[in-house]
């Protein structure tokens, strides 16, 4: 994929009428938010498409479009002021991307977006990926049927299950899934999901999580992340350990490998999060299983703000503005620790203050709250990342900050 005529598109710069380099964003959220940041600091202007008069990046941007995704005239007004767009989530309509790539260079475009929408897609993709590239071999999906149609539900082989019935579309963070044991039960979950289209996973050994971050560029350039370990609960990502060793040699090069193997099949431009599921196979390792992508920088990359010289979100200002990928070199070994509505609710479910006191005084920690106006149990209100100078130090005060502010997920760390 070539690039655009318009790129790069520089920091900085005004053009003739007067109008500073401006960068766009599609959603509002904390992502959105910490996009604008690391474009202000290279210093470009920055605009916000979001619905939502009190959005976390639209109070924190030059510009705030209050319209819905699809608005036409908001889009028009979005293209008109910016000289690229992204995304900070993949539910964005693929349709309105398109819309705004006619005007400026859109990073990641509508095609990429549109298959990480849909899981059947995304399955067929990651089969692809892994068949034109020998460097996925051994790297595959878990074992699945695509279930549209009653047939096809009768049809569903019995060796799937006990399996995961997910949504093919609007599902996250454990959102739209439903674990069953067998044929009934499978029957019976697809009608409370109002028979939508489904994939139904065959239940694995799991063993282990982890994601790889990569960036491409326009003419095929690419820069990843060492892959990180991560620890969900309840279907939410609590935990991310990014360090030296954190998984065996040989298993994160196959991940890392397998993820830019998926960027480059369909040419994508931007930041692309792979998360993968780690089987027991009976070896000593285990196998790897790609499971989802994201396609946009990603909850498990928020340690690289503060433990990497180049963080997530400054290769998706790079990526879209055709700026040259720097290889990240990260200096420190991290945790991360997503802090949800629950830090802010006691167990009456009223709202108090977090011991920011005891927490900040704890050695390389760096708190990141997301400037959300409201503590909901299960909503992502900020994340806290510990650096330190090795790992077992930075394990000790992880352990304490979890301790502190009553955070799930830390048992295995």
């Amino acid at each position: 994929m070539s690039a655009p005529t318009r790129l790069p598109i520089f920091p900085g710069t005004v053009s003739a009428s007067g109008q500073h380099a401006t960068l766009g964003v599609m959603g509002g959220g904390q992502l959105g938010r910490m996009f604008v940041h690391a474009a202000q600091r290279l210093g470009y202007f920055t605009a916000v498409l979001d619905p939502d008069p009190h959005s976390p990046a639209g109070r924190a941007s030059h510009h705030h479009i209050q319209t819905g995704y699809s608005d036409a005239h908001g889009l028009l007004q979005l293209s008109s002021l910016c000289a690229a767009v992204t995304t900070e989530f993949e539910n964005v309509p693929a349709g309105a991307l398109q819309a705004l790539a006619v005007r400026c260079p859109v990073a990641p475009g509508a095609a990429a977006v549109a298959i990480a929408q849909d899981r059947i897609q995304e399955k067929a993709h990651f089969t692809a990926s892994a068949a034109e590239s020998g460097v996925m071999a051994g790297v595959s999906c878990a074992p699945y049927a695509v279930i549209e149609t009653p047939e096809q539900l009768q049809a569903v082989p019995a060796d799937l299950l006990p399996g995961i019935l997910k949504t093919a579309r609007m599902g996250y963070d454990g959102k739209g899934q439903v674990r069953v044991k067998d044929a009934a039960g499978l029957a019976a979950a697809w009608a409370d999901l109002k028979q939508v289209p489904c994939v139904l996973e065959k239940m694995l050994p799991l063993k282990a999580e982890c994601s790889v971050i990569v960036a491409r560029g326009w003419q095929g350039d690419i820069v990843s992340f060492a892959p990180q370990c991560n620890v969900h609960v309840d279907g939410i990502l609590a935990v991310t350990e990014a360090y030296e060793g954190n998984m065996p040699p040989a298993l994160a090069a196959r991940a890392l490998d397998a993820a830019k193997s998926i960027a480059n099949h369909i040419g994508y431009v931007g930041v692309l999060c792979v998360e993968f599921f780690v089987i027991e196979d009976g070896s000593a390792h285990g196998a790897l299983v790609v499971n989802e992508m994201a396609p946009r920088p990603h909850n498990s990359g928020h340690y690289t703000l503060d433990a990497c010289d180049v963080s997530q979100f400054d290769l998706q200002v790079h990526a879209m503005a055709g700026l040259p990928l720097p290889q990240p070199r990260q200096h420190s070994p991290a945790i991360m620790l997503n802090l949800l509505g629950e830090v802010w609710l006691d167990a009456q479910g009223r709202a108090h203050t977090p011991d920011w006191q005891a927490v900040l005084a704890l050695p390389g920690t760096h708190l990141h709250l997301y400037g959300k106006t409201e503590a909901r149990a299960g909503r992502k209100m900020g994340h806290l990342n510990i650096t330190g100078a090795d790992v077992a130090s930075v394990k000790a005060t992880a352990r304490q900050a979890a301790a502190i502010l009553g955070l799930p997920g830390f048992e295995g760390v």
